[in-house]
């Protein structure tokens, strides 16, 4: 409908985050956090979309609104948030590892987003549909005013009439003090959690709270804030749709083109307008005939007028000549927070792919049947493909995956897998979101999981492009419809793939093919033609890769800093229950506080695999903390230790090898060669130190088998000294065995 200015238009909004004193120096510490708003880079092809970003949280919303009123006396209005576990650097947990229904939190954040309706204009009953897309979370500022205030400057900033635009922050009270857009840990000690959204002129438009009985003034105060800051949201996105000048469009009439129409909707708009046309007079001359024939009639007509200026002009209907691609440009490293992540544009086909790592674990297991057809039991490498109606700027119900989606992700996930390493520490998963599309994004997706993959770090083979080549022929009616003329196209349109007779898709890298997928019209084609097909996309998929190869030629040379890690802890088997904990404990409560996984590989040795080395790190001192009080050396079988006495018992006395060892019982029966009651009947006293002899551990129990009894005879001994070894160690290989000395 419109083509947004090519620059990215930004508004920065400051805002004080803190404010509240700290008893720790008694000094006022303010935290100073941007509120950023662009527009005119991602989703093109929607009426309205802009990009909010909070620190390093980063919301897209796009507004969509059909020319034609609905029936109902009721402006239709759908609002659809979702969070994307990409953008938290994560893999979904459920079976298929994808993105399902709609979450309680989606649910909710759309309906507080859903304040917006009472500022459109009165009897404007056209179906809108607005989506907000959780593109990046830093786990530090929560996302949902992001989305309000998307959803605000998407629709101030298309030509969508409507009363806003409105500005939405969240209130936290810590301390007594009023802290705006608090991040998540200090929500954690904020006794209120109140959103507004607020109208110019300092009109309140909705209110949300949860607070823990907060006095009337303070909440009051708290509201006076909230609008406050609301207002210099306001001003940023007047002063952002006043630079960007789109013009709003009229209720009376249905649709105004602007100036800078997009090409492809303005030449669809243009054969509609002559379809009507057409079919009002055809009408009037043929009133008998069928609705569904005129309509038909006139797509015959319109569809040979098409292909015969390619046949017979060599003209496209976008100007280009046969072969040539449309313009390309590429972008990585998107958002910080991401393992990965790159933007493609092909001419109006934009396509926003991006890495996520995650434990071994959280590979794709298949079902019995499919391992036992194929033999794969599982799938560490994964493409997910979404294709919202946005991109094509028509309004959709947002659901699961469709065969359209999954048969375009399996393309390109072929196309990718492989170039994708035999052994890797982690489950790749690339999800490629079509932001615009009118050509083929399948093979988008390709070249734009090709660069996300190479901005992660992942050691690729080598890069991967794809295009999609088309077809238009002329029969020969003389020879049974036998192809006389035809004319192959690289890089086709939308257009051109409904009018023509072929999709011809094919990717690959400088070496080879990787994927390949031919959809053809026709009952059949020659194969000459078929394989001059493979040839003219070897030639652009050649040209592709060199201008992908200018924004990103290899694979980083490591992961970024916020991606993920990997350690092994060894634990021995007479550790292993501390380490577990009862019922596995321990390693639930460390998994659920930290966000780890751990996954046993053999006997002695565990894998921790963390998101971020700030997870690592937790999950490091969690460890040392659970077994600090349970660390020991490694003994040798049969060798003679000094033990020191820490209490009396009745049936025994508990020794301790080591300072930090927790103490283990020698029975009476092992203290000496006579049949004793009590240990003092042999003088024995606590802080004393006696020699032992070490037999192992129990089997059963793990527990310390020793012995002083064994010494009482005239045989000679060797004493045993203790290294500085720990024998569960992080990261590091097994300790090594104690050291002796001769007595």
């Amino acid at each position: 409908r419109k083509k947004f200015n090519p620059c990215c238009l930004k508004k920065q909004l400051w805002f004080r985050a803190g404010g509240y004193s700290r008893t720790l120096d008694k000094q006022m510490l303010v935290t100073v956090l941007k509120l950023e708003i662009s527009s005119g880079k991602l989703a093109r092809f929607a009426d309205g979309s802009a990009v909010v970003q909070l620190g390093d949280t980063s919301v897209m919303v796009t507004a969509v609104s059909k020319t034609k009123p609905s029936p109902s006396q009721f402006m239709p209005l759908v609002v659809d948030y979702r969070q994307k576990a990409a953008a938290a650097g994560r893999i979904p947990t459920n079976y298929l590892r994808r993105e399902l229904g709609s979450t309680d939190k989606e649910i909710l954040t759309s309906r507080k987003t859903m304040s917006l309706p009472s500022f459109f204009l009165t009897l404007f009953f056209f179906p809108h549909q607005i989506l907000c897309n959780l593109l990046a979370v830093d786990g530090v500022n929560d996302p949902e005013v992001l989305a309000i205030n998307g959803a605000s400057a998407a629709l101030t900033l298309s030509d969508i009439p409507w009363n806003g635009p409105i500005g939405a922050v969240r209130v936290g009270l810590i301390d007594g003090e009023v802290v705006v857009n608090p991040t998540r840990k200090e929500m954690s000690s904020s006794t209120l959690d109140l959103i507004v959204s607020s109208a110019p002129r300092s009109q309140v438009v909705m209110l949300e709270a949860a607070a823990e009985n907060v006095l009337q003034q303070d909440f009051c105060h708290a509201i006076k804030v909230g609008v406050k800051h609301g207002q210099q949201i306001i001003q940023g996105i007047q002063q952002l749709a006043k630079e960007q000048g789109v013009p709003k469009r009229t209720v009376q009439k249905l649709f105004t083109a602007p100036e800078e129409t997009v090409e492809c909707i303005s030449r669809d708009e243009a054969i509609n307008k002559i379809r009507l046309e057409t079919e009002e007079q055809l009408k009037e001359k043929f009133p008998d005939s069928e609705p569904y024939e005129i309509m038909e009639a006139f797509n015959v007509v319109s569809k040979d007028i098409f292909r015969n200026l390619i046949l017979n002009e060599y003209r496209r209907c976008d100007g280009r000549d046969l072969t040539s691609l449309r313009n390309i440009s590429c972008e990585v490293d998107m958002f910080k927070t991401l393992h990965g992540s790159a933007l493609f544009q092909r001419g109006q086909t934009q396509v926003l792919c991006t890495v996520t790592f995650d434990s071994l674990e959280s590979s794709v297991k298949s079902d019995l049947i499919t391992t036992a057809i194929s033999g794969i039991k599982e799938k560490n490498f994964m493409l997910h493909y979404e294709f919202p109606p946005y991109a094509t700027n028509e309004i959709g119900k947002i659901s699961s995956m469709n065969r359209r989606e999954l048969g375009h992700g399996a393309l390109a996930e072929k196309a990718l897998k492989p170039v994708i390493p035999n052994e890797f520490p982690f489950t790749i998963r690339v999800t490629s979101e079509v932001l615009e599309s009118n050509g083929s994004s399948s093979m988008a997706s390709a070249c734009g999981g090709s660069l996300a993959l190479m901005d992660a770090g992942v050691p690729i083979s080598s890069a991967v492009a794809g295009v999609a080549v088309g077809l238009v022929t002329s029969p020969n009616s003389e020879k049974n419809g036998d192809i006389e003329n035809y004319r192959l196209l690289t890089d086709i349109l939308g257009i051109e793939d409904y009018n023509g007779d072929m999709d011809f898709k094919m990717a690959g890298t400088n070496k080879g093919i990787t994927a390949l997928q031919a959809d053809i019209k026709l009952p059949g084609i020659p194969l000459k033609i078929v394989m001059e097909a493979i040839q003219q996309a070897t030639v652009a998929k050649r040209e592709i890769l060199q201008i992908m190869n200018k924004t990103i030629g290899k694979p980083r040379a490591s992961r970024k800093e916020n991606g993920p890690l990997v350690e092994t802890v060894q634990v021995p088997l007479s550790k292993r229950a501390r380490f577990v904990g009862p019922g596995g404990y321990n390693l639930k409560k460390l998994q659920a506080e930290t966000g780890v996984t751990v996954s046993q590989v053999d006997e002695e040795t565990f894998s921790i695999f963390a998101p971020t080395p700030a997870a690592m790190h937790e999950a490091q001192e969690f460890i040392t903390e659970v077994c600090k009080d349970d660390q020991d050396y490694q003994l040798e079988f049969g060798a003679i230790y000094t033990a020191t006495i820490t209490e009396l018992r009745d049936i025994g006395v508990m020794v301790k090898l080591y300072p930090n060892m927790t103490p283990v019982l020698l029975h009476n029966s092992q203290l000496d060669q006579r049949k004793i009651k009590h240990p003092s009947a042999l003088g024995l006293e606590v802080g004393q130190e006696i020699q032992v002899k070490y037999f192992g551990r129990d089997p059963t129990d793990g527990r310390m088998r020793l012995s002083r009894k064994v010494l009482q005879s005239p045989a000679s001994s060797v004493v045993k000294t203790l290294s500085d070894k720990n024998n569960i160690v992080m990261g590091g290989s097994v300790p090594e065995s104690a050291t002796t000395t001769s007595s």
